[in-house]
């Protein structure tokens, strides 16, 4: 396994950012490479230490999605291979693996997440207030379980260092629009079951997962950013699941769980995490990548 990869240093493209996981430069005016480190953040703050191999799985697995979800929205994909756009040979080590092309595209201002089961911000929200994002759910539902049917609970989008904030789907509507809120709104519930009921066959429960989409200048939508990653999704074992417990996990949720064991008060800076639980995490990522594709990493 080669070295982690906290910061990417590609100085032949001009920067234009860096997310909690994902760092960003321009080729040319109209696409993006985007190299997928093995930061990882959690409660929003960006932890100190890398975990090892994070960033090809993250990149094996949005890429396996993205192939086997394009019958039903189109992807920011371009095919051109992350090599070619870079200089010297560190820079094609950088983003070996890691990387993607991707057409420049105008992101809409929301995160468009399913939820198949209550669970996270969701549960919270359904002990205070009985619904999740304005929905109206179910008297007496219990941790873990699985939702009558899978809803459509978006979010606003936070910078780095910021939470992210559940919004309802007249909010939606006011920030992009009622006819595009409605197509975003129906995608992302399809390209939730489609994923989940291939997931489901593979031995992994999609508790919940994210999406982001973008337009291009005439208005087309396309799936963007990540998809389906432990990273952007809450994955279950299906033999370990139990409705009332928060189930064992192949995401960050793992990392969430031993951080709640610290004093910690969930600001920057994060604390560092012991070598055990750097492999265990790193292991549980492989896990997923090979639960799901069928490859290791």
């Amino acid at each position: 396994m080669t070295a982690p990869l906290f910061e990417s240093s590609i100085k032949s493209l001009p920067l234009l950012g860096r997310g909690k996981v994902r760092d960003i430069y321009a080729v040319g005016e109209d696409k993006l490479l985007v190299v997928t480190t093995d930061r990882l953040s959690a409660f929003d703050v960006i932890l100190p230490d890398p975990i090892p191999g994070k960033g090809q799985v993250l990149t094996a697995v949005a890429d396996f999605w993205f192939g086997k979800l394009a019958h039903v929205i189109p992807n920011h994909l371009t095919g051109i291979d992350p090599e070619t756009v870079v200089g010297g040979e560190d820079e094609k080590a950088q983003v070996r693996d890691r990387a993607i092309v991707v057409r420049r595209l105008k992101p809409l201002p929301i995160e468009a997440v399913a939820r198949g089961y209550l669970i996270g911000s969701g549960w919270k929200d359904y002990q205070t207030t009985g619904k999740v994002c304005g929905i109206e759910l179910p008297v007496g539902l219990k941790l873990a379980q699985q939702l009558p049917q899978p809803i459509f609970t978006p979010a606003t989008k936070a910078e780095v260092g910021d939470h992210d904030e559940n919004i309802d789907f007249a909010t939606v509507e006011r920030l992009i629009g009622a006819e595009l809120a409605a197509k975003v709104r129906d995608v992302t519930l399809r390209l939730y079951k489609e994923a989940a009921l291939y997931a489901r066959v593979r031995g992994i429960i999609i508790a919940d997962t994210k999406f982001e989409f973008g337009q291009d200048e005439t208005g087309r939508l396309y799936l963007i950013d990540e998809i389906l990653t432990p990273d952007s999704s809450r994955f279950w074992p299906a033999d370990q699941y139990q409705m009332g417990t928060s189930p064992p996990s192949f995401d960050k949720q793992f990392i969430r769980d031993y951080l709640e064991t610290l004093d910690w008060d969930k600001k920057a800076p994060g604390p560092r995490l012991p070598p055990e639980i750097i492999a265990n995490t790193a292991a549980k990522y492989r896990e997923a990548l090979s639960r799901l594709v069928g490859v290791s990493a």
